[in-house]
C-alpha cells in the first residue's frame, strides 16, 4: 500500500493558493491607491472652488462701491438726488427705514444736490419703519434751507409708501399710478374647525391671560377682538395725522379718503394726494433745472449680499420668524 506523498498533505500550500493571496493584496493595494486619488482629486476641486469664489469676491469689491451710493452722474455739475423706495417697507428688506434714512442722509450731506427725489414703487409695510422714514425726511429740511424733497410715485404708492412720501414737499405721479390705500390692516386665519375635524389637539402654554390672543388655533375671543381693532384703530388714526399733517389744506375733504380705497393718479389729483402728473426726470428739470440725476439709494455691502446669496442667512430668517411668533403670538398690523 503506497504511502501518501508529503504534496499531498491537506496542510500544505500550493503555489497557487500563495499566488492568489497575492493577487488579491495586490488589488487591494491597487484600490486603496485609486480610493486615495479619487479623493485627492475631489478636495481638490473643493479648494479650488473655494480660491474662486474668493477671487470672485476680492474682483467684485474692487468693482462695486461700498459706501452704499450708487451714483450715475460724472463731473462735477449739480444734479438731482435720487432715492429709491422699492418692494415691501420692512426692517429685512431693500426699503428699511435704515436704508432709506442712510441714503437721505447722504444726500442732504452733499454739496452737489439740488435736492432729493424719492423715485416710490411699493403696496406699502410696516407702520413704524414708514414712521422712522417720515420723521427723518421732516428732521433733515430743517438742517439745510432750500432743499426741496419731492415724492415720485411710480407704479403703486400705497399705504405705508404713501406715509412716507407724505413727507415731502410736493408728490407726483402718473395719470395711471395707483396711489393711497391710507388704512391699517391685521389679518390671519382660523383653523379651528378644520382641527376638530382631523381630530388635532392644540396645545398651548402661556404666561399670561391674554399672551396667546392672535393664535390661529385657538377659538376667537370676542374681548379679545375688540381690544386688536382698537389697536389697528389708533394705528390708523396716527396714519391719518401724518398725512394731514404732511398734505395740509391740499387734501380735499372726502369721507373715503382715508378709507383705505386706491386711487388712479388722475384721481389723486383732484383728492388733493398728490400735486401732480410728472416723472422724476421732468421734475428735475422744471423744479431743479438740471438733466442729471444721480442715485443715492443704499446698496448692501457686497459681501453681505455675498453671504446672503451662498444662503447663509436662510437659518436668521427662521429663527427671525419662530421668535415674532413666540413673541407677538401673531401677525403685525400693516399699513397696505
Amino acid at each position: 500500500m503506497n504511502e501518501p506523498s508529503a504534496n499531498n498533505s491537506p496542510n500544505h500550500q500550493r503555489p497557487d493558493d500563495n499566488n492568489t493571496k497575492e493577487w488579491k493584496l495586490i488589488e487591494k493595494v491597487l484600490l486603496d491607491v485609486q480610493g486615495e486619488q479619487r479623493r485627492t482629486r475631489r478636495w481638490g476641486i473643493f479648494f479650488k472652488f473655494i480660491f474662486f469664489i474668493y477671487l470672485f469676491s476680492l474682483l467684485w469689491l474692487v468693482r462695486v462701491p461700498t459706501d452704499g451710493l450708487e451714483k450715475t452722474a460724472a463731473g462735477g455739475d449739480a444734479y438731482a438726488a435720487v432715492i429709491e423706495v422699492n418692494g415691501v417697507i420692512a426692517a429685512d428688506q431693500d426699503a428699511s427705514a435704515d436704508a432709506i434714512i442712510s441714503a437721505l442722509r447722504d444726500a442732504f450731506d452733499d454739496e452737489q444736490a439740488l435736492g432729493v427725489i424719492l423715485r416710490i414703487n411699493s403696496p406699502g409695510g410696516s407702520p413704524v419703519q414708514s414712521g422712522y422714514v417720515y420723521d427723518e425726511i421732516k428732521r433733515l429740511k430743517q438742517t439745510r434751507e432750500n432743499f426741496p424733497v419731492y415724492a415720485v410715485i411710480m407704479d403703486l404708492g400705497a399705504s405705508g409708501a404713501y406715509y412716507i412720501a407724505a413727507a415731502a414737499d410736493e408728490i407726483y405721479a402718473d395719470k395711471a399710478s395707483l396711489v393711497g390705500s391710507i388704512g391699517v390692516v391685521g389679518s390671519g386665519f382660523g383653523f379651528v374647525e378644520a382641527m376638530e375635524k382631523l381630530g388635532v389637539e392644540r396645545r398651548q402654554y402661556t404666561a399670561g391671560e391674554h399672551k396667546g390672543f392672535l393664535d390661529p388655533f385657538t377659538p376667537e375671543n370676542p374681548e379679545e377682538k375688540a381690544f386688536w381693532e382698537g389697536v389697528l384703530k389708533v394705528t390708523h388714526k396716527q396714519f391719518i395725522d401724518q398725512v394731514k399733517n404732511g398734505r395740509g389744506e391740499r387734501l380735499k375733504q372726502s369721507p373715503e379718503l382715508f378709507s383705505g380705497l386706491v386711487w388712479s393718479g388722475e384721481q389723486a389729483l383732484e383728492m388733493g394726494l398728490i400735486d401732480g402728473l410728472s416723472s422724476s426726470s421732468q421734475l428735475a428739470r422744471d423744479k431743479m433745472g438740471t438733466e442729471e440725476l444721480v442715485n443715492f439709494t443704499y446698496r448692501p455691502d457686497p459681501w453681505e449680499e455675498l453671504v446672503s446669496r451662498l444662503g447663509a442667512s436662510i437659518g436668521q430668517g427662521i429663527a427671525t420668524q419662530m421668535m415674532q411668533q413666540m413673541q407677538l403670538g401673531g401677525q403685525a398690523p400693516q399699513l397696505r
